[in-house]
C-alpha cells in the first residue's frame, strides 16, 4: 500500500513541477516582452522600427520561456534520478 501512495506522490510532484515550469516560463516571457514594449514607448519608436523591436522582443521572450521550461524540467528529472 505504501508503494501505491509513493507512486501517487511522485506523479503529483511531477504534475506540480510541470505546472510550475509552465507558469514561470509564461511569466518570464511576458516580463521580457513588457520590458521591450516599455522601451519602444520610451524611445518613441514608430513604424517598421517599432514592429521590428516588438517582434524581436516577442522572440526573445519566447526563447527565454522555453529555456526556463526546459531548465526546470531537466532539474526536476535530475533530482528525481538522484532519489530526492
Amino acid at each position: 500500500m505504501d508503494m501505491g501512495r509513493e507512486s501517487r506522490w511522485k506523479k503529483d510532484a511531477m504534475t506540480v513541477e510541470i505546472v510550475f515550469s509552465l507558469v514561470t516560463a509564461a511569466v518570464l516571457a511576458g516580463v521580457i516582452f513588457a520590458v521591450v514594449r516599455v522601451l519602444v514607448q520610451a524611445l518613441a519608436l514608430s513604424g517598421s522600427a517599432e514592429k521590428g523591436v516588438l517582434v524581436g522582443g516577442a522572440l526573445l521572450g519566447a526563447v527565454a520561456g522555453v529555456w526556463r521550461l526546459v531548465r526546470v524540467l531537466l532539474r526536476f528529472d535530475e533530482q528525481r534520478r538522484m532519489g530526492h
